[in-house]
């Protein structure tokens, strides 16, 4: 099986441009072809995790990944799927968060052998680009009615649209062309809210002459009900370890509906397809070993098999009756004698007295496994008897507060 192959029989791919010739290149040839990334934040978050998967498996068949981070378009922001116009960062920060993306793409592609990853910043040529050049030779190939169209782009013409965003396709579709040129990448890979900028880049260096330009657009992570999966309690399913612990992003996979136990392993995991379908096809109380595989594989890609073993374990302390708890996410406590609101908005379960407050008089907290119903309830020796006690909202939220 080459790599497009391998795409399609696992689900990944949405939209292609130019089908059958692309079939063509992945069957005959070893391309190079290149992700971009928008440095908008000090880590990845679980809606890159499907782009490192693609990007690994083209890798793994012989083409070369050339990961673009965005330092140059990241000034502008992707207006795609946004509401209103993003917060500018300034260099400084933009190159704090292109350090810290680079060691998480590492766990992905490797960056030794002949078909090596490689990255590049965009800022290093478009930053130096002269306004007037570059509205003649690459603005003119560009029509507004036919920019207007795109999704990125309609859904903001209510809500208003900067003249700087209308700008963002024209340069992503130059990262393109100057990567054509300057490393013969002959595809860019993307989300399918990507398209309209995908297609940007295509068709421009189409137009310049060139034949062997080519788009491709996966999956964007859903549930069964087409909503985005990667929302936690306390926002997005992040892989830095640092915002969304390896317990937390273990448990959200842990958790997931059964319904959408075949697509997540097809999308998030390396398991051959045979496993995958024996264990999307269990029914009843079985499908949550495979949730429990599900959860185990994803955590060990991000994070390591060791942390994932901790997430495993910690979990099964809580839901089995065994194993420890030392991967909970869990709070010290300088002081015990607190309200037991107080220790509800410490750990993060709810951001306000008000929420808390609801959730306790709703049922919906428990201390130590004991269902407390009164607001007023204050913290005390006697639920530290083990060194800790730990507080429960619903069936799967937990977290340890450490005496």
């Amino acid at each position: 099986m080459n790599a497009l192959d391998i795409l399609e029989e696992r689900g990944y791919i949405e939209q292609m441009t130019h089908p059958q010739e692309m079939k063509e290149l992945f069957a005959n040839k070893k391309i190079s072809f290149y992700l971009g990334i928008d440095p908008t934040a000090d880590s990845l978050h679980i809606g890159h995790f499907i782009s490192l998967m693609v990007a690994s498996y083209l890798q793994k068949c012989g083409h070369k990944p050339i990961i673009l981070v965005g330092g140059g378009t990241a000034i502008i922001g992707d207006p795609s799927g946004k509401t209103d116009m993003r917060k500018m960062l300034t260099r400084e920060d933009i190159d704090k968060n292109i350090q810290s993306i680079k060691k998480q793409i590492a766990k992905f592609l490797s960056f030794e052998g002949e078909n090596a990853a490689i990255i590049v910043n965009n800022a290093d040529w478009l930053l130096d680009l002269h306004y007037i050049e570059f509205m003649r030779d690459i603005g003119s190939l560009f029509s507004i009615n036919k920019m207007l169209s795109a999704e990125c782009y309609k859904n903001r013409l209510d809500t208003g649209l900067t003249f700087f965003e209308m700008g963002y396709m024209l340069m992503q579709s130059y990262d393109f062309l100057h990567l054509y040129n300057t490393y013969g990448c002959k595809l860019e890979i993307g989300g399918n809210d990507q398209w309209s900028n995908i297609i940007g880049g295509v068709e421009l260096i189409r137009k310049i002459g060139k034949d062997d330009s080519f788009g491709l657009t996966f999956k964007l992570l859903t549930n069964s009900e087409g909503k985005k999966m990667g929302k936690t309690e306390k926002g997005a399913l992040w892989l830095s370890s640092e915002k969304t612990s390896p317990y937390e992003f273990y448990q959200y996979w842990r958790n997931i509906a059964d319904s959408d136990v075949k697509n997540v392993l097809c999308l998030l995991t390396t398991l051959p397809m045979d496993e995958v379908n024996r264990l999307s096809s269990l029914q009843d109380a079985k499908i949550n070993e495979a949730k429990k595989i599900v959860a185990f594989e994803i955590t060990k890609l991000i994070h390591g098999e060791s942390e994932a073993l901790k997430a495993e374990e910690a979990s099964s302390a809580l839901f089995g009756g065994q194993g420890n708890t030392d991967s909970m996410p869990s709070s010290k406590l300088d002081n015990i004698n607190i309200s037991l609101v107080d220790a509800i908005i410490l750990s993060g379960i709810a951001p306000s007295k008000g929420q808390a407050k609801t959730l306790i008089e709703q049922g919906g907290i428990s201390l130590n496994d004991i269902k407390i119903d009164d607001v007023s309830y204050a913290l005390s020796d006697k639920d530290f008897d083990n060194g800790f006690a730990i507080i429960k909202k619903g069936k799967k939220i937990f977290h340890k507060l450490i005496k």
